[in-house]
């Protein structure tokens, strides 16, 4: 078993805390990738850090992206990558993320005496299990950053330890991108030619021991309906009321088929936003379904109830449009990729760690980086409550993320070696 001494422990954290205290929240407003300057600022800092380590082919495009590479000190191992995200997710808190260590003793976890902001057992039980242990909590007026700027520190604590140590590795290629939370933005905008791996990992979801190699299909939806305007006086038979043309779509959608109705792999549509005045109505709406024959089919849905919109307000004009943001890595596992996947098996094991493997109700940067042919399975930082104030990192489960980073390179080298 790799065996994880208190100096990377310390490291580990503090990585961390240095990062979570660059401010690199994303903004889909922006318009641009990266949506915001303090995601550059934060691949500015692991560039320096990177060259301190030895890294070479220190790359920092245009769009933020930040490539490197370990080259390899052993013959034949496989080429591995690791990809993270440099932006936290815009969640209307605050974009200042103010981490604190709290050993956490049991009941409910007082984040913040001023604004009397709490972690109540009773609404997050899960706590209870890690009774006795450090955690990494905010002050309650932000998400903590954990997703995904835990994912960061453990990579950036990996190369540290395999440097300093010596350790044999084959190559180890880095991609740090933007704008993950805003739909893989910063994976779409990769040069895969400066990322020539055999397989890629993301460390980006929850409690330790999950494993991920199965997402959701998951595409956006846009209906725009133009009305058509009058005064009172003349509006019979005339006005077409564009938000009530909308609110006839959402009525034919099904009701049991949203993320509150739904779990598991069990698909679902759900509304995001509305902007409507009198002459025109714009609903946005988002799809996922596992399975991708479904996740057609409820596509297919939207089109056939924009159609009847169609007919049943002949003086609208209605426009639907789709549009697909990534795919399941499940849909692009074979038996000759799937290598990576054994390794992290293998990983979990040599650390001890019992596997967890979930079919995530979301996507990750390794959800489009799959389609494209570099399979990479996901696995766990240890953290809970991604995307809300009450997100917590135990630091036990994320030691043993560590150590799974870790006993990956050894196991790579180690079959390089024979």
């Amino acid at each position: 078993m790799t065996d994880i001494h208190l100096p990377y422990v310390d490291e580990l954290r503090d990585n961390f805390l240095r990062y979570v205290a660059v401010s690199s929240e994303s903004d889909p407003k922006a318009g641009r990738v990266p949506s915001s300057e303090g995601q550059r600022e934060l691949a500015k800092l692991l560039a320096r850090e990177l060259e301190a380590l030895g890294l070479v082919e220190i790359e920092l495009n245009e769009h933020a992206i930040l490539t490197a590479l370990l080259p390899a000190n052993v013959e034949g191992a496989p080429a591995v990558g690791w990809v993270a995200h440099l932006d936290t997710v815009p969640v209307s808190l605050s974009p200042d993320v103010k981490a604190q260590v709290i050993h956490y003793e049991g009941g409910n976890v007082l984040l913040n005496a001023q604004k009397d902001i709490w972690v109540r057992l009773e609404e997050h039980p899960e706590l209870a299990a890690y009774a006795g242990q450090d955690i990494v909590f905010t002050d309650g007026t932000s998400v903590l950053g954990a997703d995904n700027k835990a994912a960061v520190a453990n990579v950036m604590t990996m190369l540290a330890v395999v440097t300093r140590e010596n350790r044999p590795h084959g190559d180890i290629h880095i991609v740090f991108v933007p704008d993950e939370e805003l739909g893989e933005q910063g994976a779409r905008r990769m040069d895969f030619s400066k990322f020539p791996v055999d397989f890629a990992y993301t460390i980006d979801c929850c409690e330790l021991g999950e494993v991920v190699w199965e997402t959701f299909n998951a595409g956006n939806a846009k209906l725009t309906v133009k009305g058509v305007t009058a005064h009172p006086m003349s509006s019979k038979g005339v006005l077409v009321n564009p938000i009530l043309v909308v609110h006839d779509f959402i009525n034919m959608l099904d009701r049991a088929e949203t993320p509150e109705c739904t779990e598991n792999r069990e698909g679902f549509v759900v509304l995001k936003t509305m902007q409507a005045n009198p002459s025109q109505a714009v609903l946005t709406m988002k799809v996922r379904d596992h399975n991708k024959a479904l996740y057609e089919r409820k596509k297919e849905k939207l089109v056939r109830a924009a159609e009847y919109l169609r007919f049943r307000h002949p003086k609208a004009s209605i426009e639907i449009e789709l549009s697909d943001s990534y795919a399941n890595i499940a849909d692009a596992v074979r038996d000759d990729n799937r290598v990576g996947i054994d390794y992290l098996y293998d990983a979990l094991s040599t650390a001890g760690v019992e596997p967890k493997t979930t079919a995530m109700r979301g996507g990750t940067d390794g959800s489009y980086l799959s389609v494209k042919g570099i399979l990479t399975p996901n696995y766990f930082t240890g953290a809970h409550n991604f995307h809300s104030n009450c997100e917590f990192l135990p630091m036990k489960s994320w030691e043993k993320s560590l150590e799974v980073t870790l006993a990956i390179i050894d196991l790579t080298a180690k079959n390089a070696r024979g």
